[in-house]
């Protein structure tokens, strides 16, 4: 009988962005880029912040389902460079989805917002990142995004 995962905390993340570039819908989907602003990250073994320069390429599939691809740096409180790599799935009614777009306040549970992190870095303390595999649930707020993010065991 398989061994069902354990998920155990590692760090809540608060990714500013700003609005986003509608790059419109082109024939490989409707494209968005938000760009990523800084922020912070918290959690029982690190701390730090967000980098500003990193991005979220978007797809918006559908009035209900967007695709995003985050790809920033964080910096530990120690001053490891962390990479990561977020992809998700974000999928509500059409009316809560246009209103996240707008840029305006949903309630984060009205949304199905998931993500698989992996993380990189070439710090020898936090070098265990590198073998890892995280999943996450996101919230969007109007300048702000807010991911939990747990280590798959």
């Amino acid at each position: 009988m398989p061994v069902p995962a354990r998920l155990e905390f590692l760090m809540e993340l608060n990714v500013a962005v700003e609005p986003p570039i509608d790059v419109g819908p082109a024939p490989t989907g409707h494209r968005r880029i938000v760009p990523i602003t800084g922020g912070t990250m918290v959690g029982p073994t690190f701390s730090g912040k967000v980098l500003p320069g990193g991005a979220d390429f978007q797809v918006l599939h559908s009035p209900e389902l967007t695709e995003l691809d985050a790809r920033y740096i964080v910096e530990t409180d120690d001053g490891a460079l962390i990479h990561v790599h977020n992809s998700a799935i974000r999928h509500g009614s059409a009316s809560d989805i246009a209103r996240l777009n707008r840029g305006e306040r949903v309630d984060p549970a009205a949304i199905y917002f998931r993500c698989s992190l992996r993380l990189s870095t070439a710090s020898d303390e936090w070098a265990w990142l590198n073998h890892i595999v995280a999943v996450g649930t996101g919230e969007r707020f109007p300048d702000f995004v807010r991911i939990a993010v747990f280590i798959v065991r």
